[in-house]
Order: structure tokens, then sequence, then C-alpha cells
């Protein structure tokens, strides 16, 4: 059974079912119209992310019921209070942080290039470029990531940009060019991240699963996906292989649907684990990138599919 027919078992209005074309269509039609086409429309401008207005609040909730994402503009500017991230979070339902491995012991994560210790050895942590992914796919389903934060403290003296793309378009993209692929992405089996290996052994054990799964209770879909090959290990499925392909080509590609941006001091960005890259960038003596980081077992308050689309 895949973890698509498992959340098959609760009624209602169901867009990820493939037997429901109905509901597809309905659901593809009112994501797709008016769907922002620049990275300015995805931003906000507000006061302070610790205490957003209503107006705020609302502005970045309407943009998230569209997109899966937005991003603020603050007045804070390069002030480095994680209290920033993890206010606003709070405001839109975000609370239960993954403390993963190399986050801080509030479980909120300082982005910067480390040059020594045990974070010079995680991509996230360079200056190098990272490919397309959505956080915390190595985590199991216990931990899953459905929410997510950035906000920057201070920008790289040059690049540093990142390229979105909500999961969901992904998806339309996928199934509209071919059902089939939507089936073997949301195979139980579609994909392994090999385990981590330590001075000690297995850090962390093969972690298999589907790229697309659905919410066991609000239907809501989710997306497991990187483009580090070393990072993972894909089914041998010729179904299987031609969805990779097309998927990888969708996110080389410049599709309409892929927004490309740069963080500012004050800015952030709130999203139900969209996909994401970032490109290479270099500091100097004046501008060192900081960044902070929250990763999250919720998605955001609001933008469950009973809430945006109730029928």
């Amino acid at each position: 059974m895949t973890y698509f027919e498992d959340a098959m078992t609760h009624p209602g209005f169901n867009p990820f079912s493939l037997d429901s074309d109905a509901d597809y269509l309905q659901w593809r039609a009112r994501k797709l119209e008016d769907y922002p086409a620049r990275m300015e429309d995805l931003v906000v401008h507000i006061d302070d992310p610790r205490q957003l207005t209503q107006a705020e609040h609302d502005a970045i909730l309407a943009l998230c019921r569209k997109t899966n994402m937005a991003i603020y503009a603050s007045q804070v500017g390069n002030v480095a209070d994680k209290e920033i991230a993890r206010q606003c979070g709070i405001k839109f339902g975000l609370k239960r942080l993954d403390h993963n491995m190399l986050a801080d012991d509030d479980g909120i994560t300082s982005l910067a290039v480390h040059a020594s210790g045990e974070h010079q050895h995680y991509i996230p942590y360079t200056d190098r470029p990272i490919k397309w992914h959505t956080d915390g796919y190595y985590n199991p389903p216990e931990r899953q990531i459905w929410g997510m934060q950035l906000h920057c403290v201070c920008s790289a003296a040059t690049g540093g940009e990142n390229g979105l793309m909500d999961p969901e378009i992904a998806y339309i993209q996928l199934r509209d060019a071919n059902p089939d692929y939507i089936r073997a992405l949301m195979e139980a089996d579609a994909m392994v991240i090999p385990a981590r290996m330590d001075e000690d052994g297995v850090a962390r054990p093969d972690e298999g699963g589907p790229v697309f799964s659905l919410h066991p209770v609000s239907g809501d879909l989710h997306m497991r996906y990187t483009a580090r090959t070393r990072s993972i290990r894909w089914k041998k499925d010729p179904v299987l292989e031609a969805a990779v392909a097309f998927l990888e080509q969708l996110l080389n590609s410049d599709s309409p649907y892929i927004f490309h941006g740069r963080l500012e001091p004050g800015m952030g960005l709130i999203c139900n684990n969209v996909l994401h890259d970032r490109s290479a960038f270099s500091d100097d003596g004046e501008c060192h990138r900081l960044l902070y980081r929250a990763r999250y077992y919720d998605r955001i308050e609001g933008t469950e599919l009973a809430a945006v689309y109730p029928g």
C-alpha cells in the first residue's frame, strides 16, 4: 500500500486522488487562477515579525494559502535575534521545532559559513551552491517537516540567491504530463536516503519513502525531494526514472512558476516546506551571511485543504 492509498481512507474533497479527475481539475483551476508571476508578488511589507498586525498577518496568510509561501520585508534590519523567527512562526501555528543534529540548542539553526568543526562538512554551512530540495528529506515519517522559516540577519557580499517553487505546482506539472509519474512518486519505496556514518558507526540509518505523500488527517500534500545524487537512491523503475528526469528538467527550466531572489537583512521566508535551492555566495570583511532557519512538524495554520478549498 502506498502512502497515497493509506490517506484515501479519509473521505471528502481529494484533488490528489488519481481516481478523481473532477476534484483534481476543480482544485487545479482554483490553484492556478491569479497565481503570482514574480518574486515581488510574494513580498509583504511589515514592521516587526515579532509583533504582526492583523493586516500583516492576513496578507502573509493569503499568500501562503495560494502559494504555500510568503516573503516578508520588515523594518528590523540586521538585528540578530532568533525570537524574530520564533515569534513569527507562533503567529501561524508553527510551534513544534525540529531539533535536528546541527541546530542550535533552542532548535533554530544559525546558517553561516563554518571554516572548521563538524559544521564545515555539511553544505548549508559552506558558501557552495545547494541544489533543489525540500527541508528534512532525510527525516523519518514521525519527524516529517511540514513548515519552514528563513530569516535574514545579514546577506552575503555577493550571491546567495534562492529559487523557490510550490510543491503543489510541481505536482500539477507532473500529473498533467503523465499521471503515472505521480503514482510512481507516491510509492512507499520510491526513494532511499542512504545512512549517514560517523566515527562511531551509523549516525542515521537508511530512510526510505515516497516523494509525494498526504497528511493522514487533513489530506494536504507533502513533498520529500533532493536533487543531490550522492544523497539519494531511486528505485529501479522506468516510470519513476522518467518522472525524476521530468522533475529535474522542470526545476532547471525557466518555468514562470519558479521564483528567484535574495533575502536581505530583515527579510524572511515562511512556507509549507517548499522546494528551494541556493546559489554560491561570497562573504567579505564586512558582510558575513547569516540566516536563521526553523523547521517545524506543523503546517502553517489556515492553509489546510479544507480551509482553502472548502468545496
